[in-house]
């Protein structure tokens, strides 16, 4: 007879009261690709014991495969089970009956043989915990909910096994017998276990089980962050720490079994000076030197179990507190950052020269690459172009620009990466280069200048940084000479040169994710010092990329803390005023609060400077394995509210120019045309469109109330609503924050087009480009007279361009040019980068190609004194920048609100109180009221309000005296109330106080 397949289930039984009968409630059989010969029923001369044995026929246990060695040979490549403490594994393995081991090879040898697993020095049982995880670890790690608890015994030595290759495996009982496989396919299940116990009763007639831990049948490696916490979280010092006689080393790399420091004279090639054994104490591995160390170099060899190879590897790498470096990147520099030598004239007291802040929302923000700044800036010493020192040369085209825009009112320049980060060589020399005159005699719509781009994009000196190596080192391609200790003197020299113009200086910082990972990317150091730890990993032990690659894991102890130090090293040392973080989402909300409480407790008297003037901001999407706090309450933009950390107003942004950087890329928006000037995207209709105009401008006109979750206003329909009440196309609240200063308001920033490009993207091809400059200051002055934190991306005053790039991060020189000369937008430079945007070319050739889309230098100037105009007016009334979520809801309104409303017309007033009069406070001396008016229409408009009557409004003097004699057309008349408002325009109404 054929057998069954799969053979029938064995039932549980209830074991006789002898402790020796042994028998297991589930039995696994393991299945055959053939069925195995028929065979007779054997005679057996043994008699069963006299205790009964019950049978219980009513529930079935379902049948248990075991994965074949192969299988779980792989599985080893996996760490699926977390050593969450000392005494807790946490494993999402049910055992039932079996088993659980854990098991440690000192120099990787564990493998699976046919017995199970092999090549181990220890073994430890292991007791499941049936009251599950502690609360602490679930609140640690999110993603353990529901996994099984396994309890390590108290006498195992877990400081040892960490250094070893682990593994868990789940053990059950297995009989493997062709008699009773062919016996389960015809017998019935009472009668098969009777013979069951006949063929394994000892010499006394029992069954007997003791002898066996069972068959493997689940195996796997194990995350160790948890328990690497709990026995080795350590707050002494990192790095190398010089004193008057000596320099001491400090690594903390608690998994490692040998470590060695290797000290070279030079910043390549040559043999050793010396090769240090460093010295462990609990995770700390260190060793002290000599005086002479100063000015040497040294790389770790670290001795290590690696997960991603299986193997004990000797990985070579910098010290992750490196805090120089050599020019090849490949050495660390022994480098005394309080060296009176690498200090610029008068260093020690830039704390008491930093520019004015009475409040951070008194804060504007300039973003800007360093090599942007000066690369095509020929007015710039040719050594110091696309560097640090450019920022020195006070006569540049491009600091004379800056000076313009700190007079104006930018008062923080935020500068994209300056850490050590990949992509750029810091060897000037290797680079390779384009020739831009050639370029220059190409068509404006040629594939060939992005093809000339994209074959050297990799070996020449651009990128925008965001591709951390060591994130506590300024860049060796912005200095002059990348050897020694010269990055850190003229990194110091710019910043100093910047305060003294009147910024105060942002670092944009990358915690979120490292460029290299595994033991032998010349580009990784901290997954080669401790593997494993650093780096987010999922629940198979796979590193996380949601960020782009090798998402950081700030929510382990050690992670946060080389954040917080890096933070304290970049505030102290280099004496910067503020910090950005990518991608902040990524970063749990605990490590942010603690960097801006650290942050903000530094003090002129004992750090040089003041801590309490420092700003922090970030991306604060909620994407990714920490959506929903899935790793941990993640800084996010809705679990920010409250800490007076900043984060990125989208939906601003989203409003203005049209659906979404990841939408229909002909979608638009208030500024683009959407319902008043439409293009060819088919948005629905034209009631749509106008419905989507007024969702639109309820969006904005939140976003101009500092995006606060509680202000109160009037929506499209006519309801009075919150801000968290207005929704955006998903449901998501459109307000997050709880004071004015967590709200970034930004159009355009380094990431997608510029806004200039997006304008002339998605505006008509028939429009005129003085219409859509006019767009382009539209969108500029909305963002800066908003309540809340203005933010610009570099070149917006100026219409700049990128050829319609949507992501120029390594579009070299060719596409990312600022031109501080205003002979140049670079519009037309050429197809942009295929990778990224060859799908939209059909859209942008014919745009390129037509010469009328060009800026002419005249346009250039005009939208550069427009924007300075805008600046002036935010920083000539305190009202513009209000200080507390109070003041804006006591004294912002929205006018043309309503099903009723002027369609695309944005009208809002701010009040202020009067001295000695009752109810609001007076904050401003010169003006006691202010009417903004948006006009996104191609005509002109007539508003009423009697709201607005007979007051004493005139045009703002600054644009009473402007160039644009667009704008000198604004008007209002008291009796009526009723402004006029020329097509794309924003016209500032003030009421002056009278003269005393």
């Amino acid at each position: 007879m054929a057998l069954l397949s799969p053979p029938v289930s064995i039932l549980p039984i209830t074991p006789s009261t002898n402790p020796k009968c042994l028998l297991p409630s589930r039995f696994a059989f393991k299945s055959f690709s053939t069925p195995p010969a028929p065979l007779s029923l054997p005679t057996f001369s043994r008699t069963f014991h006299s205790q009964s044995i019950n049978f219980c026929s009513c529930l079935a246990m379902p049948l248990e495969v075991p994965t074949s060695t192969s299988q779980l040979q792989d599985s080893l490549s996996y760490s699926r089970a977390y050593w969450v403490s000392e005494s807790v594994i946490a494993w999402n393995v049910d055992v039932g009956d079996g088993s659980c081991y854990l098991y440690s090879s000192k120099i990787a040898a564990l493998s699976i043989g046919d017995g199970g697993i092999i090549g181990y020095d220890v073994k430890i049982k292991l007791e499941e915990d049936n009251g599950g995880l502690p609360i602490n670890v679930i609140e640690k790690f999110p993603l353990l909910q529901g996994y099984k608890a396994f309890k390590v015994p108290l006498t195992v030595d877990a400081k040892s096994l960490i250094k070893c290759q682990l593994a868990i495996a789940a053990l059950s009982y297995e009989l493997d017998c062709p008699v009773l496989l062919f016996f389960a396919a015809v017998l019935s299940t009472k009668i098969v276990l009777l013979i069951l116990l006949l063929l394994e009763l000892d010499h006394n007639g029992f069954y007997d089980l003791s002898q066996t831990d069972g068959q493997c049948n689940n195996v796997t490696g194990l995350q160790l962050p948890g328990v690497l916490d709990e026995l080795f979280s350590y707050e002494g010092p990192l790095g190398a720490i010089f004193s008057e006689e000596a320099v001491t080393l400090h690594l903390w790399a608690p998994t490692a079994q040998v470590v060695c420091a290797c000290i070279y004279r030079d910043p390549s090639g040559g043999d050793p000076l010396d090769i240090v054994s460093l010295e462990e104490v609990n995770g700390v591995w260190s060793a002290r030197g000599p005086k002479s160390w100063e000015g040497c170099y040294y790389e770790y060899e670290v001795s290590v179990y690696h997960p991603s190879t299986l193997q004990i590897e000797k990985c070579t790498a910098n010290d992750p507190y490196a805090r120089g470096l050599s020019a090849d990147a490949r050495r660390t520099l022994f480098v005394n950052l309080n060296s009176d030598d690498l200090k610029p004239e008068g260093w020690d007291n830039l704390g008491d020269e930093k520019p004015a802040l009475l409040s951070f929302s008194d804060i504007s923000i300039y973003e800007l690459h360093i090599r942007d700044f000066s690369a095509n800036d020929h007015t710039v010493h040719p050594d110091f172009r696309g560097g640090y020192l450019a920022f020195t040369s006070q006569d540049s085209a491009g600091i004379l620009h800056l000076k313009r825009l700190c007079n104006a009112g930018i008062s923080h320049l935020h500068l994209l990466p300056t850490f050590q980060f990949a992509g750029v060589d810091d060897e000037k020399e290797k680079w390779k280069c384009v020739d831009s005159k050639i370029l220059e005699t190409l068509p404006p719509d040629s594939v060939e200048q992005q093809a000339e781009i994209v074959a050297i994009q990799d070996e020449d000196g651009y990128n925008w940084g965001y591709n951390p190596v060591l994130s506590g080192v300024p860049k060796g391609s912005y200095a002059s000479n990348p050897k020694g200790p010269w990055r850190t003197l003229e990194f110091r020299k710019m910043v100093q040169a910047l305060n003294r113009i009147g910024f105060r200086v942002v670092l944009d910082v990358v915690y979120n994710h490292l460029h290299g990972s595994g033991p032998f990317d010349e580009n990784s150091v901290l997954d080669k010092i401790v593997p494993g730890y650093y780096l987010r990993r999922n629940s198979n032990g796979c590193i996380e990329n949601s960020t782009c690659v090798n998402n950081t894991a700030s929510e382990h102890f050690m992670v946060e803390r080389l954040i917080l130090d890096d933070l304290l090293c970049w505030a102290v040392n280099y004496k910067v005023d503020g910090f950005r973080f990518d991608l902040m989402g990524h970063i749990m909300k605990r490590t942010m609060v603690k960097a801006k409480n650290l942050l903000h407790s530094l003090s002129k008297g004992m750090d040089g400077i003041d801590g309490s003037s420092i700003y922090i901001y970030g991306e604060g999407w909620d994407f990714g394995e920490v959506a929903k706090n899935g790793c941990g309450v993640n800084a996010s933009q809705f679990n920010l509210c409250g800490t007076g950390i900043g984060s990125f107003n989208d939906r601003i942004r989203d409003a203005m120019l049209g659906g979404s950087p990841f939408g229909p890329p002909l979608q638009q928006g208030f500024v683009t045309g959407l319902f008043l000037q439409p293009n060819d995207h088919d948005h629905g209709g034209e009631e749509v469109a106008e419905q989507m105009l007024a969702v639109s401008k309820d969006h904005i006109q939140v976003g101009m109330a500092a995006n606060l979750r509680d202000f109160v206003l009037t929506n499209c329909e006519g309801e009075e609503v919150k801000g968290s009440e207005v929704s955006t196309y998903d449901g998501t609240p459109v307000a997050y924050a709880t004071c004015p200063t967590e709200t970034i308001n930004y159009v355009s920033a380094h990431d997608n087009e510029t806004l200039f490009d997006i304008a002339s993207l998605k505006t008509p091809m028939q429009i005129s480009v003085e219409e859509r400059c006019r767009m382009n200051h539209l969108a500029t002055s909305i963002i800066a007279l908003s309540q809340g934190i203005p933010f610009f991306h570099a070149g917006d005053e100026m219409l700049r361009s990128k050829s319609i790039d949507r992501d120029s991060y390594n579009s070299g020189d060719w596409f990312n040019r600022l031109d501080f000369s205003y002979n140049s937008n670079n519009w037309g430079v050429g197809l942009p980068p295929k990778e990224k945007n060859e799908k939209n070319w059909p859209l942008i050739k014919p745009r390129l190609a037509d010469p009328s889309f060009k800026p002419q230098k005249s346009h250039i100037i005009a939208a550069v004194e427009n924007f300075l105009n805008v600046l002036k007016i935010r920083y000539s009334s305190p009202l513009f920048r209000l200080r507390t979520a109070n003041a804006i809801q006591a004294r912002v309104r929205f006018h043309n609100t309503g099903p009723s409303w002027v369609p695309g017309i944005i009208v809002m007033s701010i009040e202020d109180g009067h001295e000695g009069v009752p109810g609001l406070s007076q904050l401003d001396p010169v003006y006691s009221y202010i009417v903004v008016i948006i006009n996104p229409s191609p005509t002109g408009i007539k508003f009423a309000s009697p709201a607005l009557q007979a007051r004493t409004l005139q045009l703002h003097p600054v644009q009473l005296m402007s160039t644009d004699e667009v704008i000198k057309n604004s008007t209002y008349v008291a009796s009526s109330g009723c402004f006029t408002v020329p097509p794309r325009t924003t016209s500032v109404f003030v009421e002056p106080r009278e003269s005393e």
